[in-house]
């Protein structure tokens, strides 16, 4: 259970319940709603949760630092949540956060994160599917391959692809459901098909607001064509 719970800390941006599957479609057929002003309020709180995730997740090397950082972030996204109650986007982030600090902890309230986590992904896709570009669906199923299955929590391969699937249906050039997805491959041995979505994921469009994150991926990125070459040649 350890190693699953460590591979969190590495996913998410990197999280009960399955949505039916007529429900999924329903969303897809919708238009997608306009996204919310980026000088917003909220959108300013969601914003600087990004930046300084980031920050934490890729240039704060010493893990007990990222612990207690990532739990301070933990503290900012109660209150923006708490202010913000009915925002699909402070939600998805809330939820992104607490997944890393499950990753991080490896404690015994992990598994409690992760299960808060998956509820507000699955809560702001029902307010919003599309909400951050459909990330709750990245993150879920992100989520799904990455905790341990039954009966110690509620891993699935099979809900784990379908909802990365719906992820890269709504953004197919993204850089983290392309790396999301590529990693769920890796991690079942599909070394080819991976690679492929790795390779996408690294000639993804730089997002101008998360220059720290995108560094950061693409790092993530190289490496696991590394290890899928390493993989293939041994």
């Amino acid at each position: 259970m350890n190693s699953r719970f460590a591979r969190l800390a590495c996913a998410c941006a990197c999280s009960c319940i399955a949505l039916t599957g007529l429900f999924i479609e329903a969303a897809q057929a919708t238009p997608a709603p306009a996204a919310p002003n980026a000088t917003s309020p909220f959108m300013a709180g969601v914003a600087q949760l990004q930046h300084d995730w980031a920050r934490i997740k890729y240039q704060t090397p010493d893990k007990d630092q990222q612990l207690d950082a990532i739990h301070q972030l933990e503290t900012r996204a109660d209150a923006l949540t708490h202010e913000y109650s009915d925002s699909p986007e402070v939600m998805i982030w809330k939820a992104i956060i607490l997944s890393t600090d499950a990753g991080l902890d490896q404690g015994l309230s992990a598994l409690g994160k992760v299960r808060d986590a998956r509820a507000l992904f699955e809560q702001s896709i029902k307010l919003n599917p599309y909400a951050l570009n459909g990330s709750a669906y990245t993150s879920l199923g992100s989520l799904y391959y990455q905790v341990p299955g039954w009966p110690l929590a509620f891993g699935s391969n099979t809900k784990a692809e379908e909802f990365l699937k719906k992820a890269l249906a709504i953004n197919p050039d993204g850089i983290d459901p392309n790396y999301f997805y590529g990693d769920f491959l890796l991690q079942n041995k599909r070394y080819e098909d991976a690679r492929a979505y790795f390779q996408h994921a690294l000639a993804a469009p730089d997002r101008p607001d998360r220059p720290v994150a995108d560094s950061g991926r693409r790092v993530e990125i190289k490496q696991a064509l590394a290890k899928i070459d390493n993989s293939l040649t041994h």
